[in-house]
């Protein structure tokens, strides 16, 4: 592996796109000490509300975190969600510039339901339709300019299947990425799994391979046999460098044109897997764009998405705990 210390400051002159669904994750967290006398459901006694940044907006603040400087662009409605997402998205020093509103989109917003650590409800508003034609152009537009006027050296496409990320916009901007020699990864849903035609680094999750591939590779027990056999076929069809499967519990499986392999998890007592995904993606990316080694760059994001299990609700990573793992892991070696 390169240097350990290389990359305690490698990420902080990187500038990454993110493209994807915003959502806004809402937390109703209260106590439970008996059961409703009106139907076999909990009682949960209020006791906190909070607003977090989540999906796309939560790998922006994951880079953030990391030192790296985000650009966010999506597409919110013109609702009181929307307005709370931008609040939270400037309330962290987040740039709002790219962020489009749209009077016929509603604001996605994931309320969860908590007591006890234990999430017992989530309740969901938003819609999917697909963007029209004249705002995937505008969205394409402001992507042409923000190219025109920033070095960005890598794009991540956060698909949360939500209506953003058609078949035509992954291509436009895929094309002129590979253009300008612009690194790019896709963090896919099974809506246009296989839309990502020549990107860089795909990274789906375990469920997303069977429902994108029609397989039925096992959860509890993948085989690597099985992981490697899809990871050529997704080769096939996309024609991308390399793939990272994550297999939660089970760690990540990885495959590049010299190698592919198994990295494990640390043993850890999980809190909620929420927002994992979004840091793995995240870590990644910067790993990426700032040329680490292969396996060097995986492992962080391995780590970085164990460590974020560790805590309740949808959180960046941090950096510190991520450098102090890491470093003891290698020491080890």
């Amino acid at each position: 592996m390169a240097d350990k210390l290389l990359w305690k400051t490698c990420f902080d002159d990187l500038k990454i796109l993110i493209i994807g669904d915003v959502i806004l994750d809402h937390y109703l967290i209260g106590k439970v000490d008996r059961i409703s006398p009106e139907a076999p459901v909990p009682v949960v006694v209020h006791q906190t509300e909070e607003y977090r940044l989540g999906g796309a907006a939560n790998v922006a603040l994951n880079i953030q975190s990391m030192g790296a400087t985000p650009y966010l662009l999506s597409v919110i409605g013109t609702d009181q969600h929307g307005e709370q997402l931008i609040k939270l998205l400037e309330n962290t020093a987040l740039d709002t510039a790219l962020i489009t509103k749209d009077r016929a989109k509603t604001t996605s917003c994931k309320t969860r339901v908590l007591a006890r650590n234990q999430q017992l409800l989530r309740y969901d508003r938003e819609t999917t339709a697909w963007i029209g034609k004249d705002l995937e152009t505008k969205l394409i537009n402001k992507v042409v300019a923000l190219l025109e006027k920033e070095t960005i050296h890598a794009i991540v496409f956060q698909d949360y299947n939500k209506g953003l990320l058609t078949d035509n916009f992954i291509f436009q901007i895929l094309k002129i990425a590979k253009k300008q020699h612009i690194k790019t990864l896709a963090d896919p849903k099974k809506a246009n799994f296989l839309a990502y035609l020549g990107v860089d680094w795909f990274k789906p999750n375990l469920r997303e391979i069977n429902e994108g591939l029609n397989l039925t590779i096992s959860e509890h027990n993948p085989e690597l046999p099985e992981l490697r056999e899809a990871a050529q076929t997704i080769k096939k069809h996309l024609k991308n460098t390399h793939t990272l499967i994550t297999l939660g519990a089970k760690g990540m499986y990885y495959h590049t044109p010299k190698e592919d392999g198994l990295l494990p998890t640390e043993e850890r007592q999980v809190a909620d897997v929420c927002g994992a995904g979004d840091t793995v993606i995240s870590v990644l990316s910067l790993g990426v764009a700032a040329n680490l080694e292969i396996k060097q760059a995986v492992t962080l994001a391995n780590i970085a998405g164990g460590q974020v299990c560790e805590k309740v609700g949808v959180v960046p990573v941090d950096k510190a705990a991520l450098l102090s793992e890491y470093e003891e892991l290698i020491n080890k070696m």
